[in-house]
């Protein structure tokens, strides 16, 4: 015969139960306060990296900045050293081809040099827009006696000319065979060239 459950029994029943939930509750909070904490840690995490990135990225910006103005300061002198900015030096062009003629027993060498004239910029690799790019024109005619005459020549010019040569054109002719009993050997070619001797001035206020 089962025994009859008394007011106590269903009192402590009840506490039990009330117990349990309680237990839940509280686990439930502790589980739902452990899943914040780990999306804020993650939050945190993904900002923290977020801002390294952008740290990365200004420094890589600033490594590159600096490596740009090094690579323009570095070509800035090598053009300074060699004559290219600043005025043209057009007697110490004449002397150049002088001695290259002579260094060279070049034969006759003629040529004219046009006035200055302000060209664009694009013509000179990392050129800025600090500066006024001008040019002077020579047209030469030379004889040659094979066409390495004219490459020896236009080589040694742009290693010593205080300026940066653009050649434009250059026409290269086979000379009729000299007739009579001419002393030496005579010229083989003749050629016609245009050469731009290019210089830049920085303007003034850059």
């Amino acid at each position: 015969m089962a025994t009859p459950f008394s007011k106590d029994d269903f009192r402590r029943i009840g506490l039990g139960l009330a117990a349990a939930v309680v237990m839940a509750a509280a686990g439930g909070a502790i589980v739902f306060a452990t899943l914040q904490l780990q999306a804020a840690a993650k939050k945190s995490q993904a900002v923290a990296q977020a801002k390294r990135q952008e740290i990365q990225g200004r420094l890589a910006r600033a490594r590159d900045e600096e490596l740009e103005i090094k690579s323009k300061i570095a070509r800035y002198n090598e053009l300074s050293g060699r004559g290219i900015i600043g005025d043209e030096m057009r007697l110490d062009w004449v002397e150049q081809i002088r001695a290259i003629k002579t260094a060279r027993k070049l034969y006759d060498i003629q040529y004219e040099i046009a006035p200055q004239e302000a060209i664009g910029a694009a013509i000179l690799p990392g050129a800025s827009a600090n500066f006024d790019f001008l040019a002077s024109t020579m047209q030469m005619k030379m004889k040659l006696l094979h066409e390495e005459d004219l490459l020896n020549f236009l080589s040694d010019l742009r290693a010593s000319a205080q300026a940066y040569l653009r050649v434009r054109r250059c026409d290269v002719e086979r000379l009729p065979k000299a007739g009579g009993d001419s002393p030496g050997v005579p010229p083989q070619l003749a050629a016609d060239c245009s050469i731009d001797w290019i210089t830049i001035r920085e303007r003034k206020g850059a």
